[in-house]
């Protein structure tokens, strides 16, 4: 008997992504976000959630792909991390899909760059490959380099 997964789906540009389903805890369309001076240039800034301040990471710059439209607002998936919720920045949001799991194959050795690091792997479905992203990866950002 194969075991299955269930995968929150969205695209950055032409890719589309998934992530594990039990990492999700909501998703919100647009929101305003106070910029936070001197962060990472993945951190978009921080959005208030029902109260509670939640940080913005851009995964198109995390993933190092280019910005997005100015006229395509992003979407905001809210997941689980051991630190309290992270805003996941993406272009539009998929269905949940179910995968098996025995599908997943290694990422292609030409996925270089921050994208290798938090790419788990890609399932390949009938009319594309879904991209697994690792969340607690990519929460994780890159130290800065100390100015000489």
């Amino acid at each position: 008997m194969s075991e299955t997964r269930q995968l929150c789906t969205f695209t950055l540009g032409d890719f589309f992504f998934g992530i594990d389903v039990l990492k999700v805890q909501e998703i919100i369309r647009h929101q305003e976000m106070t910029r936070v001076p001197l962060a990472p240039e993945a951190i978009r800034g921080l959005i208030n959630l029902r109260g509670q301040i939640v940080t913005a990471l851009d995964l198109r710059s995390r993933l190092g792909l280019p910005p997005r439209s100015a006229s395509l607002p992003p979407t905001n998936v809210v997941i689980h991390t051991p630190d309290g919720p992270v805003s996941l920045l993406v272009d539009e949001i998929g269905d949940v899909v179910e995968v098996d799991a025995a599908g997943l194959t290694r990422a292609p050795d030409t996925v270089r760059g921050a994208a290798r690091q938090v790419i788990t792997g890609v399932f390949r479905l009938k009319e594309r490959l879904l991209i697994l992203l690792d969340t607690s990866k990519v929460v994780e950002l890159p130290e800065p380099v100390p100015a000489s």
